[in-house]
């Protein structure tokens, strides 16, 4: 009698067996396959989140002087022979009213400098107040070639009253640098409050992953760091500038 060698039982399981690994071998390169799409798909999404498109920025400390911090306020009681600790303490009780807004210039003077009778007159007071602000031409610079070289949007966060607000954004053109501006004064918000911060990228429309926030208030900085946007804590010029550097934006301003 003849015989088949091998067995077809034999075949067919030896058949059934290859057929397995044939298929549990495309099965891994699928696998495989799909797991390396996978990975460089998210890599593209982290690309995309990790790229810098806006910057926020503060601009007392950073773009100019500050407005009216305690250093102006010494001076313009020397200048105009008032009593500084009572006018710090006036100051203090009202000043973060006038910063959201909910007061005027006028309404802030008359609570702080005159509440009685003075030797000069509120215009003069005005002026010197104004005339403390000065630019820092530098950083100013750094900011333009941000939007004008890397197209970046710039979009201000800032405590700042609305008069001294508007003489400084008129007076330095901030508004020929700057997208927008969310200042205190206009949203009724004030830092260290976070929601002035989501504000701002609501008005954006950008991730808080796609903003570099400088600004040169330690807590501030950790408070945007908290809401996952990258800060850079403003010390001067050159640091911030190699710190931009740091996070791939390459400027070109002048180096002093």
């Amino acid at each position: 009698m003849s015989r088949i060698w091998p067995p077809q039982s034999a075949c067919r399981e030896s058949g059934a067996g290859l057929g397995a690994f044939v298929a549990e071998s495309q099965l891994r390169k699928r696998s495989v396959r799909q797991e390396s799409e996978n990975c460089m798909a998210a890599m593209k999404r982290t690309a995309r989140i990790e790229k810098i498109t806006c910057v926020f920025l503060d601009i007392g400390g950073v773009l100019l002087t500050d407005g009216w911090d305690p250093h102006a306020r010494k001076r313009a009681a020397k200048a105009f022979g008032l009593n500084a600790a009572d006018i710090e303490e006036r100051h203090l009780l009202i000043f973060d009213t006038y910063e959201e807004g909910r007061i005027t210039l006028e309404e802030y003077l008359g609570r702080v400098v005159f509440h009685q009778k003075r030797p000069f007159t509120r215009a003069q007071f005005r002026s010197f107040m104004f005339a403390q602000s000065k630019p820092y031409p530098e950083m100013i610079e750094l900011v333009s070639q941000l939007k004008g070289r890397l197209g970046l949007k710039i979009a201000v966060v800032s405590n700042e009253a609305r008069e001294l607000n508007a003489y400084r954004i008129r007076t330095f053109r901030l508004n020929t640098l700057v997208d927008f501006f969310v200042s205190s004064c206009f949203v009724h918000l004030r830092k260290p409050d976070a929601d002035i911060f989501r504000l701002a990228l609501d008005l954006a429309q950008v991730s808080a992953q796609e903003v570099v926030y400088i600004e040169n208030t330690r807590m501030f900085v950790e408070i945007a760091e908290g809401l996952g946007i990258r800060s850079i804590l403003h010390e001067d010029f050159r640091s911030t500038r190699t710190k931009l550097a740091s996070l791939g934006l390459h400027v070109d301003a002048s180096n002093p």
